[in-house]
C-alpha cells in the first residue's frame, strides 16, 4: 500500500523547473518594465537553462528532494534561501568565467534571487501541499517500544501521508487489554480501513486470530516495520528480532556491485589522492611549527569482519598516550582545528581506501575499546562489521547528534538503526546520493 506519495521527488523536481523558468521571464519583465521580447528571452534562456540543471543538483546535495518529514518542514525556508544564494553565486561564476553568452547580469541576478525565492517557497510552501492527499485513511496502530509514539507523531502531524492513526496499541502496556472493546467495537464504528502492526512481536500472537477475522471486512493490514523504515530511512532497534536479521541481511549479497564499488573506490581515491598531495608539505610545516609533535596520527579501528586497521590522518590534537585509543582529555590545537573544519584532517585516510581498508562510502569505523563495550550493551551492533567501512555513510548525513570520540550508548543505539539501513538497502544509488549529500557537509562545515 502507498500511504505516501512515491512521486514526490519528481513532482517537487517540476515545480522547481516551473518556478525557476517563470522567474526568469518575470526578471526580464521586472529588469525592463516592459513584457520581455522575444529576442531578450532566448539570450537568457540557453545559459540559464545549463544554470538551472547545475542548480537542481545544488537543491539535490541541500536535500530537498528529500522525503519531507516533520523536520525537514520546519527547516525548508532557510534551506531553500541558502540554496538560492549559492546558485546565484554559482550564476556570477559562470558568467563572468565563461563569456561566451555575452551577457553578465549583475541587477538581473539579484533581481533573480529575490523572485526565485519567492516562487520557490510559495511552490514548496503553499502549492505543493494542496495537492497532498487531504482524505486521510483511518489506522490503528499496534506495536511496542519509543517508536510507535514517533510514528504516530510524524504521520498524524504531516499531511503529506494519505494516513491518520486514530488509536495506537502498545503491546508492553497492554496488561487486561479488552481487544473487542478497544479495537473491534472501533474498527467498525469508525470504519477503519487499515492497521499497521508489528507481527513479529510475540505479544500481538493472541491478538492474530481477531485480526484475521478483519479481513473479511476489507480491513488491510501493514508491516509496521516497513512503514517506519519507509519514512525515517532506519531500522528500529526496538522492532526487530533475529529472524528479521536472518531475513535483511547477508554477509555473501551482492557481490557484483561490491567488485563495481572497490573498483570506483580505487579510481576515485587514486585521483583525489594525487590532487591533494599538494597540501601535505603545507599541513607538515603547519603542524610542527605549533608543537613539533608527528604530522600523522594512526590509530587502529575495527573493519570488515572485525579485522583490525590502522586509520591515518593529520594530527588535529595533543599527543596523547592513551592505550584504548580514547583521549581522556584530548585538547584540539589550534592548527588541528583549521584542519578539523575544512576536513583536511580527513585526506591521508584516502590511503586507507586505496589499500582497502575502507571504503568511500559505508559506516564510520569504530576504536576497538569503543566497539567491545557497545557489543556488550547493544544488540547486534557487530553486524556494522559485516561490510567495509567508509569515510562517509548514511548515519554521518542523517542521525543528528552521533557521538565523537568518547562512549555514547542510546546516541550509537540510534546510529546503528542508520547503518543498518544501509546495509540492508546498500547500492550504488544510495552510494550515489550519501556521496552528493557529503558535499553539501563538507561545504557547510558540518560535523561528520
Amino acid at each position: 500500500m502507498k500511504f505516501f506519495n512515491k512521486n514526490e521527488p519528481f513532482l517537487l523536481l517540476i515545480g522547481d523547473i516551473v518556478a525557476f523558468y517563470i522567474s526568469l521571464w518575470l526578471m526580464l519583465l521586472v529588469r525592463f518594465s516592459e513584457f520581455p521580447k522575444q529576442d531578450a528571452f532566448k539570450n537568457h534562456f540557453v545559459p540559464f537553462s545549463i544554470l538551472f540543471i547545475v542548480w537542481i543538483a545544488v537543491f539535490f546535495i541541500a536535500g530537498l528532494y528529500e522525503k519531507h518529514t516533520l523536520i525537514l518542514k520546519s527547516r525548508i525556508g532557510n534551506i531553500i534561501l541558502n540554496s538560492q544564494i549559492a546558485n546565484i553565486f554559482i550564476a556570477v561564476l559562470f558568467f563572468y568565467l565563461i563569456p561566451y553568452f555575452g551577457i553578465t547580469p549583475k541587477t538581473n541576478l539579484f533581481i533573480y534571487l529575490l523572485i526565485s525565492f519567492f516562487l520557490v517557497s510559495l511552490w514548496r510552501l503553499h502549492i505543493f501541499p494542496s495537492f497532498e492527499g487531504k482524505n486521510k485513511e483511518k489506522a490503528i496502530l499496534i506495536g511496542s517500544g519509543a517508536e510507535i509514539k514517533e510514528l504516530e507523531q510524524e504521520v498524524n502531524n504531516n499531511t503529506r501521508y494519505n494516513l491518520q492513526f486514530i488509536s495506537s496499541i502498545d503491546l508492553d502496556e497492554i496488561g487486561s487489554f479488552d481487544f473487542k472493546e478497544e479495537v473491534l467495537n472501533r474498527i467498525y464504528s469508525e470504519e477503519v480501513l487499515i492497521v499497521a502492526a508489528d507481527f513479529k512481536n510475540e505479544k500481538v500472537e493472541p491478538l492474530l486470530p481477531n485480526l484475521y477475522n478483519l479481513i473479511f471486512s476489507r480491513v488491510r493490514f501493514i508491516d509496521m516495520h516497513k512503514i517506519y523504515e519507509d519514512i525515517f530511512d532506519r531500522i528500529p532497534l526496538s522492532l526487530v528480532k533475529y529472524s528479521w536479521f536472518l531475513e535483511n541481511i547477508s554477509g555473501s549479497a551482492q557481490k557484483g556491485y561490491d567488485v563495481l564499488k572497490r573498483a570506483m573506490d580505487f579510481v576515485l581515491a587514486l585521483l583525489f589522492g594525487v590532487i591533494t598531495l599538494i597540501l601535505y608539505p603545507l599541513v607538515a610545516f603547519a603542524v610542527k611549527i605549533e608543537d613539533g609533535g608527528p604530522t600523522l596520527f594512526a590509530q587502529e579501528r575495527v573493519g570488515q569482519n572485525n579485522k583490525l586497521f590502522k586509520v591515518i590522518k593529520f594530527r588535529s590534537m595533543s599527543v596523547h598516550d592513551s592505550k584504548d585509543g580514547i583521549a581522556k582529555n584530548p585538547q584540539v590545537t589550534k592548527v588541528g582545528n583549521f584542519l578539523r573544519k575544512t576536513r583536511i584532517d580527513e585526506l591521508p585516510q584516502i590511503w586507507n581506501v586505496i589499500r582497502g581498508d575502507l571504503s568511500l562510502i559505508g559506516p564510520r569505523p569504530e576504536i576497538p575499546a569503543l566497539v567491545k563495550q557497545y557489543e556488550k550493551e547493544i544488540s547486534y551492533y557487530n553486524v556494522r562489521h559485516l561490510i567495509k567501512p567508509g569515510l562517509s555513510g548514511w548515519a554521518q548525513l542523517y542521525h543528528q547528534g552521533h557521538p565523537h570520540h568518547k562512549a555514547n550508548t542510546e546516541a550509537t543505539k540510534k546510529k546503528l538503526s542508520y547503518d543498518l539501513y544501509y546495509i540492508k538497502n546498500r547500492s550504488l544509488v544510495i552510494d550515489l546520493k550519501v556521496a552528493l549529500r557529503t558535499i553539501k557537509i563538507l561545504l557547510s562545515r558540518e560535523g561528520i
